[in-house]
């Protein structure tokens, strides 16, 4: 008796998960600037009242005479001095963010230096050593560059595709890498942006509010009333000087750090060309 055999059909062969890239940039920073904006808006309400309106900042220990020094001085700009202490410590503590962030997202080394030797090595046709330069230098310009670099050497074991697509895919992974790490690097700053123009208002509102008061103590029969008049003129003035400090420090900052962010992206377009370039110059 013949012995069957069956046709097994043959199980698909399980293809191993290609190896998710490594992560080479490291920007960190806060996501959230919700929770700077009150923690900063606790900050300063105990600061304007128990550290501006301790009893001993004011003749007589009484908060509603005279002030003796600059706090109590403060003090009396009145309920429009914590908001704008608020502004003023959410533009510092996310200035001093942002250089955290920035700071670890421009990489170990000097930027141009990197840029520099990538170069070199993409002369020389070294992928290789130009991809290890990315993983030592860990910035989202050797992020976004070794992503390309990958794709290079993807491109160039590809017999299917013709050279103009593959400078086009080249391209598009330029792009597509860059997109994805740029909003990393100006995260907050539309708020610093913001900063700049609300803290100058607010500072106007709380210096029209002091220049009523002091017109009304004016207005009063007889002879003015000189602690209305010192108060209102105080608010005016504390609230004109807080306006202005948050809004300068706002400008300084925002264009402080927008001008880093350029010389980064400045970077990854240099040697994204270049990498372009050269897979253009090396076939065929």
């Amino acid at each position: 008796m013949a012995s069957q055999n069956p046709t097994v059909a043959a199980a698909p062969v399980a293809t191993p998960k290609k190896k998710k890239d490594e992560k080479i940039s490291n920007v960190r920073g806060i996501r959230n600037a919700f929770f700077v904006i009150i923690a900063c808006a606790i900050a300063a309400v105990c600061i304007f009242l128990f550290a501006m309106g301790a009893p001993g900042n004011f003749e007589g220990n009484d908060p509603a005479g005279h002030p003796l020094n600059l706090a109590g001085t403060v003090y009396k700009g009145g309920f429009i001095v914590p908001i704008l202490m608020t502004l003023f410590l959410t533009v510092i503590v996310l200035s001093i963010e942002r250089w955290i962030a920035i700071s670890s997202a421009s990489g170990k080394g000097n930027t141009t230096k990197f840029v520099s030797d990538v170069k070199a090595d993409l002369a020389m046709n070294n992928i290789d050593a130009a991809m290890q330069r990315c993983r030592d230098q860990k910035g989202s310009v050797a992020a976004v560059i070794y992503s390309t670099l990958v794709k290079y050497k993807e491109m160039d074991a590809n017999t299917v595709l013709s050279k103009e697509q593959k400078l086009t895919t080249l391209r598009n992974e330029v792009e597509e890498a860059t997109a994805l790490e740029m909003p990393a690097l100006s995260q907050n700053l539309p708020i610093v942006a913001t900063l700049t123009t609300l803290g100058t208002l607010v500072g106007l509102l709380g210096t029209v509010m002091g220049m009523i008061k002091s017109f009304q103590a004016l207005a009063t029969s007889g002879s003015p009333d000189s602690t209305e008049l010192s108060t209102g003129i105080s608010e005016a003035l504390v609230n004109t000087a807080f306006g202005i400090a948050t809004g300068a420090f706002a400008v300084i900052s925002y264009n402080f750090f927008t001008n880093k962010i350029d010389n980064l992206t400045y970077a990854i377009d240099e040697i994204g060309f270049s990498i372009v370039a050269t897979f253009a110059a090396t076939h065929n």
